[in-house]
C-alpha cells in the first residue's frame, strides 16, 4: 500500500501540486514521497526475512511503518500547510523528526536481525566443516 501510495503521491505532486507550491515546499513534497518508497521497499525486505523467524521482524514493520506515517505523512501536511491554510496547526514539525527517529530505530533493529542471520549462518558453517 505505501508504494501504491507513494506513486499516487509522486504523480499528485508532478501534475497538480507543482504549480501551486513554491520550490521549498514542492522539495519538501518529493521528500516525503521518496522516503515513502524508501519504506515500502523496507517492508518488502522484511517480508523476505520472515523465515528467519525473529521475535524482532514485527518491531521493524511497526517502527518503518509509523515511521513512515510520521514522516512523511507530516512532510505531506506541510509542504501543503499555506495551501490548506494551516499556518495554526504548529504540530507538524516536531511530528517530523519523530518518524525519523522511528525510521532510524527500525534500520538498527534490521542491522541486529541482519548480524544474527550471518552469526547463525557463521556456525553452521562451522559445523559442515567439521563433519
Amino acid at each position: 500500500m505505501f508504494g501504491i501510495l507513494a506513486v499516487v503521491a509522486g504523480a499528485f505532486g508532478a501534475h497538480g501540486l507543482e504549480p501551486l507550491l513554491s520550490t521549498k515546499n514542492f522539495a519538501v513534497w518529493h521528500t516525503a514521497v521518496e522516503y515513502q518508497f524508501y519504506a515500502a521497499f523496507t517492508l518488502l525486505f522484511l517480508s523476505t526475512l520472515v523465515r528467519y523467524n525473529f521475535k524482532l521482524i514485527p518491531h521493524c514493520y511497526y517502527m518503518f511503518t509509523a515511521g513512515s506515517i510520521l514522516f512523511s505523512g507530516s512532510l505531506y501536511l506541510l509542504a501543503c500547510k499555506l495551501l490548506l491554510d494551516w499556518s495554526w496547526f504548529p504540530i507538524l514539525g516536531p511530528v517530523t523528526p519523530i518518524g525519523g527517529a522511528l525510521f532510524i530505530a527500525g534500520w538498527l533493529t534490521m542491522g541486529i536481525m541482519g548480524l544474527k542471520v550471518s552469526d547463525k549462518q557463521g556456525r553452521g558453517s562451522e559445523r559442515r566443516e567439521k563433519d
